[in-house]
């Protein structure tokens, strides 16, 4: 069997690497990063002249190409720590919306997506910080022939550029039961959003309050109480999207660090020589080449749907998340004291291990899913 990625996707990496290299450089990032909501409308519309934002949707709403094509894509976006809400809004809402949408949510929201009108997001988290059916507690009440919702969402991403927000909410019980998601466009009234300070610069993440924000009828995605089995399939598109992502980092780091052990010279030796080093970048290309492995193949199940699609998407995000924080964390050891300053952009990738680790459950909480699936 061969599980090798297509010429025409080998072209499209080679392509989206060749216009990041030149679009989204360090000194790009950084800029945004200083920005106010790290998001740069024309570097928005290059990506999607270029057919990005149509990647794995289907053509009935515009689309081309499939998920291993945004796989690519992705993977690509990660080695240069594309900011903005590239991710957030075709790792995370554009599943939730093929998924659970409505057929008029899919026509009207896929198709702005897919010609770069439009960007989203997906407000799932609360202050417990899980990613499970049972820490969802913003409740939506029927209100008026249409719905009432009251509280929290917390680390959003990319709130501020986002057009429509796909919000998991609580309408009964508790668990998997009574879980409904809502789409809910731009700002509406009652809805506050707080920016958040955390490790990672290139993302922006939000705190979301509702408070009595009113929603019509339409808003509901799918059934009202029967969401969470389509959410989770959702989940396991963006978790496997956001390993490939991640893989991407552990790549340019990897590389970056591999060049400097050749050209950094210490008692007239680079000191690639030393076992202290070499070792470490040996251990760090095991890491890249196995959780690429896994990530691809996690790719794989969910584009064809296979039975181990959710087993596939933990493992791979269970082995990443481990595998991008020791990659970046050994990158800056071998860089040594230069790794450490902010003029440097070792600490960057760092950050983004750190907030990738924990974004979609970190790997404690996969790892936990993986027993379930074995039935431990």
């Amino acid at each position: 069997m061969d599980f090798a990625f297509s010429q025409e996707q080998e072209m499209l990496r080679r392509s989206a690497r060749e216009f990041l290299a030149k679009e989204c450089s360090p000194k790009v990032v950084r800029r945004l990063m200083e920005s106010a909501d790290g998001y740069d409308q024309a570097l928005w519309k290059k990506i999607a002249d270029l057919g990005w934002t149509a990647l794995g949707i289907p053509e009935e709403y515009g689309g081309v190409g499939t998920f291993l094509d945004l796989v690519v894509v992705l993977e690509e976006a990660g080695r240069a720590l594309l900011p903005g809400p590239f991710f957030s809004t075709m790792g995370l809402a554009v599943p939730a919306l093929v998924e659970a949408g409505t057929e008029a949510q899919k026509k009207e929201v896929l198709s702005a997506i897919a010609a770069g009108s439009a960007r989203a997001t997906l407000a799932f988290t609360e202050p417990s910080g899980r990613w499970d059916a049972g820490s969802i507690g913003l409740t939506a009440k029927q209100s008026g022939g249409g719905w009432r919702l009251d509280g929290v969402k917390v680390f959003v991403p990319d709130v501020e550029a986002a057009d429509y927000i796909v919000v998991v909410a609580r309408t009964r019980g508790e668990g998997e039961e009574g879980v409904t998601l809502f789409l809910v466009q731009d700002k509406p009234e009652g809805m506050a959003v707080r920016p958040l300070e955390t490790l990672d610069m290139t993302r922006r993440w939000s705190e979301i309050r509702f408070d009595g924000v009113q929603l019509g009828a339409d808003a509901v995605m799918g059934a009202p109480d029967k969401a969470w089995p389509r959410l989770k399939r959702a989940l396991e598109w963006a978790t496997s999207a956001l390993c490939a992502e991640m893989v991407g980092g552990v790549q340019k780091v990897l590389e970056t660090s591999t060049e400097y052990a050749k050209t950094r010279h210490q008692f007239g030796k680079p000191i690639g020589i030393y076992q202290a080093v070499s070792h470490k970048l040996a251990d760090m290309l095991v890491l890249s080449e196995s959780g690429r492995s896994a990530t691809y193949y996690a790719a794989w199940t969910v584009d064809a749907d296979a039975p181990d699609r959710s087993l596939a998407s933990s493992m791979a995000k269970a082995y990443v998340s481990d595998a991008y924080r020791k990659v970046a964390g050994d990158g800056i050891q071998v860089h040594g004291g230069i790794g450490f300053t902010w003029e440097h952009d070792m600490h960057l990738y760092f950050k983004r291990a750190k907030s990738s680790e924990v974004t979609l459950g970190d790997a404690t909480f996969h790892r936990e899913l993986v027993a379930q699936a074995l039935d431990l």
